[in-house]
């Protein structure tokens, strides 16, 4: 089974800024991507941005601009750097890394972006 830690959620201001902390453990051969998500209450949970193993990244349409997907390999953990955040920002994100084709999912950390 795959572990997946996040860590660095809390409350910030808009404008502000978060970064989160993804780590992956236990039997992590096989993960060929990893990524955040989120769901916002009364709402489906969504990609937010997502990153292989061989670099290719995604973001939603929505987030581009403003937030960074990265990875440290050596580490096996994946990090969401979160700038200019808004109130529509507010939600759970959710690690998430994929292996064999199936995911995996963390226990997700609670992002409010309010003044």
């Amino acid at each position: 089974q795959v572990q997946l830690v996040e860590s660095g959620g809390g409350l910030v201001q808009p404008g502000g800024s978060l970064r989160l902390s993804c780590a992956a453990s236990g039997s992590i051969f096989g993960i060929n991507a990893m990524g955040w998500y989120r769901q916002a209450p009364g709402k489906q949970r969504e990609l937010v941005a997502i990153i292989t193993t061989g670099g290719s990244i995604n973001y939603a349409d929505s987030v581009k601009g403003r937030f960074t997907i990265s990875r440290d390999n050596a580490k096996n953990t994946v990090y969401l750097q979160m700038n200019s955040l808004k109130p529509e920002d507010t939600a759970v994100y959710y690690c998430n890394a994929i292996k064999w084709g199936l995911p995996n999912w963390g226990q997700g950390t609670q992002v409010t972006v309010s003044s």
